[in-house]
């Protein structure tokens, strides 16, 4: 296996241990996602440290991956991009849809942000309903 899985009390991280990242292991990255989505912790933080470059279509796999998460109200947050791994993202025009931190820390603290605004908005709805 090319990734490295590291479970947290609120997140999993997962890390590619290669240089490269190709469609094969963005696709192996997403079964393994789309699998902890159906788990009590279900968000994510993609450490990118080892990657130095990833192919354009997986590029685009891991911002779709990304989307899938927010519509089961899931974290999903990428760190550690290369600046040519930065620079793919931004060639193809979906930078600007990504979560993404300099430091692995940083996605830890999205994380919980979003694990915060989330409960904050679920009890907005109950308040609501209960009007």
């Amino acid at each position: 296996m090319e990734l490295k899985i590291d479970t947290k009390e609120k997140f999993t991280v997962v890390s590619p241990i290669l240089i490269e990242l190709t469609v094969n292991i963005a696709a192996e990255i997403q079964e393994i996602c789309l699998k902890l989505l159906e788990k009590p912790v279900k968000n994510v933080v993609l450490q990118m440290e080892q990657v130095q470059t990833i192919e354009d279509a997986a590029a685009i796999q891991i911002a779709e991956l990304q989307q899938q998460f927010y519509e089961k109200s899931a974290s999903f947050v990428i760190c550690s991009l290369s600046d040519s791994i930065e620079s793919t993202f931004e060639k193809l025009e979906i930078i600007d849809f990504l979560n993404y931190t300099p430091t692995e820390s940083e996605a830890w603290d999205i994380v919980q942000m979003e694990e915060i605004e989330r409960e904050l908005m679920d009890g907005d709805d109950i308040e609501f309903e209960s009007n």
